[in-house]
């Protein structure tokens, strides 16, 4: 019998938050994560946001989850990172065809 498919999350926030959202990605049930850097462009880089400038320096985080896992770790991450809130970032999800190494 096959297992269910793993899922990989992927959170993109703005740069210092990453820290605080993989804890909490972990406490609710993350094995680990990887954060790497990166630099974001668009309107909000140009315009602003609410009359303030969006820093383009992101911190994006991957999370590769147990299926049974996925809700319970991305809903931590939304809370954690205030994804909420317009302007704070963003996360989506990809169901993983094949992974091998974590499970």
């Amino acid at each position: 019998m096959q297992s269910k498919s793993p899922c990989l999350l992927t959170c993109i926030v703005q740069r210092g938050e990453a820290d605080k959202v993989v804890k909490a990605a972990r406490k609710a049930g993350a094995e680990g994560a990887t954060i790497y850097y990166g630099r974001g462009t668009g309107v909000r880089e140009v315009l602003g946001f609410r009359g303030r400038f969006i820093k383009p320096e992101k911190e994006i985080i991957l999370i590769v989850t147990k299926q049974e896992q996925t809700d319970a770790v991305f809903d931590a991450v939304v809370k954690a990172a205030h994804l909420d809130e317009k302007g704070k970032g963003f996360a989506f999800l990809h169901t993983l065809d094949r992974a091998i190494g974590f499970l």
